[in-house]
């Protein structure tokens, strides 16, 4: 499972179970908070009544008199009330009043005037001097059904407690408040719960990103690929660092002991013809005679393995000059053809001192984008290569064609051809095949050169045999965008 799913899948069980809970402890407390204000209401109310209820009840009038006769009216009246979005047309109270025996002497409803209500919490504590107050259901088989009652004292002239009288009123009278508040709790609750989603599913994206691209760019460096730190900020900026520094170091040290090895490796066969040439003309004239000829062919001997030390170290200072490169600095654009023109005319001398003859065939322009010096240098490697295997009297061709969105720069000629077991090794460092005549093997640098230049340029290099005879050296490289 990758790290950013994971990520996700935990935050995501977090913030759940976090909306769950929440909405489950505000979802409850919705219903109890408008039953709490409700009461504190009923409270009021039953005590203002009870103040305006004492005189009838003290007078014996309380069921026929000028109180009871206002309650009943307010029953009657329209209410024309429009609250939050809920019309009310009638008043949904209930009023009652016991004497301090608890027997009902006024009931606003008219059902239960003479019964004992004594054994009721709001009646019983209240003609107890406590706080009385309940909420039971007016059908017990329906729990819905429920209504808070809520008692004030009723005191005669000396403070004493001589009845109760209660305010009533059903619990489903607040049934459009709670199940208003509760769906506004629970959309938004699903609305910010969305919302935090979609902030993890961001965050949980743009972390496996990071560490996405920093594991392509590890897993680049691995295959030996130029790769350049990805593009991440943060802390994955400075992981992305630490790797780049890190990736140098080692690549510079095993990079050294490479090179190190081969080179000492390549020197040994010139170093041994140019020691046993000096060996032989430091020698003892009289125990050996020697010609003169034999003195100018040791002498061309050592120029020739002095001369081919030069070569290898120049290029292999150029080829490590490239490899240790990851991108262009500053690219530009280059014409292939007038780049050919050039390779063409520092390749000269080599060509007419090898009887040869070269044609280039490219369209009008053809614009690439990188180093000029860089390409001249790779197209000039591949001249004097193919200049080394072409048999004198014959011409190279050189040949510009668009091949998969790019151009492809060909060096062909009519030479030997590559054996099959060369093929796939003709761009390896140091690796040369002895030409034609008996000519000694090139250092084995210049096609390593060619296909890291390429490579830096975004390109490929490859070598195939030609039809009909000889190779075919090309360059790929991709154009200049919009060109």
């Amino acid at each position: 499972m990758r790290i950013g799913l994971r990520i996700f899948l935990g935050y995501f069980v977090i913030v759940a179970l976090t909306g769950v809970l929440l909405a489950r402890v505000f979802l409850a407390e919705v219903k109890p908070g408008v039953r709490q204000a409700m009461e504190d209401t009923l409270v009021d109310t039953a005590n203002v009544l009870a103040e305006l209820a004492t005189d009838d009840f003290l007078a014996g009038r309380i069921d026929d008199g000028r109180f009871a006769t206002r309650i009943r009216a307010l029953g009657q009246r329209d209410l024309g009330a429009e609250i939050w979005g809920f019309g009310k047309r009638a008043a949904q109270y209930r009023v009652y009043v016991t004497d301090a025996d608890g027997i009902v002497v006024f009931d606003s409803s008219g059902r239960d005037l003479g019964r004992d209500y004594s054994r009721w919490n709001d009646v019983y504590l209240t003609l107890r001097g406590r706080y009385g107050a309940r909420s039971s259901p007016e059908r017990p088989d329906d729990p819905g059904s429920t209504v808070m009652h809520v008692a004030a004292p009723i005191l005669d002239a000396n403070g004493r407690i001589v009845g109760s009288l209660t305010v009533a009123k059903p619990n489903r009278a607040l049934a459009p408040f709670i199940a208003r508040s509760q769906g506004t709790v629970l959309r938004w609750g699903l609305v910010l719960l969305g919302v935090a989603l979609a902030v993890g599913l961001g965050a949980a994206w743009w972390l496996s990103r990071q560490v996405h691209r920093l594991q392509a760019y590890a897993q680049a460096v691995t295959r030996g690929e130029r790769a350049m730190p990805p593009p991440v900020s943060g802390e994955f900026g400075a992981l992305g660092e630490a790797l780049e520094t890190m990736r140098a170091r080692l690549e510079g040290k095993q990079y050294v002991e490479q090179y190190v090895h081969a080179l000492t490796h390549e020197m040994k066969s010139p170093l041994a013809a140019i020691r046993g040439s000096a060996e032989l003309l430091e020698g003892d004239a009289d125990a050996v005679p020697m010609g003169e000829a034999d003195r100018v062919r040791f002498a061309a001997r050592i120029r020739r393995q002095s001369e081919r030390l030069a070569q290898m170290i120049d290029k292999l200072l150029a080829l490590a000059a490239v490899e240790h490169r990851q991108r262009l600095d500053d690219p530009r654009p280059v014409d292939v053809v007038r780049l050919l023109d050039d390779v063409l005319e520092l390749a000269r001398p080599g060509l007419e001192a090898a009887g040869l003859d070269a044609t280039v065939d490219a369209p009008a322009s053809v614009i690439v984008e990188g180093d000029a010096f860089l390409l001249r240098q790779a197209l000039l490697n591949l001249v004097e290569n193919a200049t080394d295997f072409a048999p004198a009297g014959s011409a190279l061709a050189l040949v510009v064609c668009p091949h998969e969105g790019g151009c492809r720069i060909e060096v062909r000629d009519r030479g030997t051809g590559v054996p099959a077991y060369a093929l796939g090794r003709a761009f390896e460092r140091f690796y040369s095949l002895a030409r034609p005549g008996g000519g000694s093997r090139s250092s084995g640098l210049g096609l390593a050169f060619v296909a890291e230049v390429a490579a830096l340029h975004g390109g490929r290099a490859s070598l195939a045999n030609r039809e009909g005879g000889g190779a075919v050296a090309s360059m790929w490289l991709p154009l200049r965008a919009g060109a």
